[in-house]
């Protein structure tokens, strides 16, 4: 089975203008791919402090009900994606120092747990589920796979 995106040209595709391309995906499957929202979200996506993590979970969360207010399902995906990604990495963070789980034999490193980073993960997964228990979220996307596919 091959990855979602496999037809799609990045360099040349405008997901905005054509919503069509665009899969919903797995987890945060092609978060680093997407425009115009990659270039919108990425810049805003932060974790190294609580302090970081807020602000930045406040702005990508703001700009996921800008694209509510505007019906743009790729763009709430998206930064829903984005709020997800800055869990699991500040999670990542959290149980391994320096973010790696493996030590260059591919033996897992041991865990210890990193308050500051930990936090950082609950801010972000706080607005995460705001994202995607979102009724209005779930209907769009209800929609877009529907008419799309995944």
């Amino acid at each position: 089975m091959g990855n979602i995106y496999d037809e799609v040209d990045f360099d040349n595709t405008d997901f905005r203008k054509q919503p069509d391309k665009y899969r919903v995906g797995r987890g945060e499957q092609g978060v680093l791919m997407v425009e115009p929202y990659k270039s919108e979200l990425l810049p805003n996506w932060r974790f190294k402090t609580p302090e970081i993590a807020q602000a930045s979970a406040d702005e990508i969360y703001n700009q996921y009900l800008s694209y509510k207010e505007q019906a743009d399902f790729v763009g709430m995906d998206m930064a829903r994606k984005y709020l997800q990604m800055g869990y699991t990495r500040a999670r990542r963070y959290a149980n391994y120092p320096g973010g790696k789980k493996y030590n260059a034999d591919g033996e897992r490193n041991e865990r210890s747990i990193d308050e500051q980073k930990a936090k950082a993960a609950s801010i972000f997964e706080e607005k995460w589920k705001l994202v995607r228990e979102d009724e209005n979220y779930l209907k769009k996307k209800h929609e877009h796979q529907t008419q799309y596919g995944s």
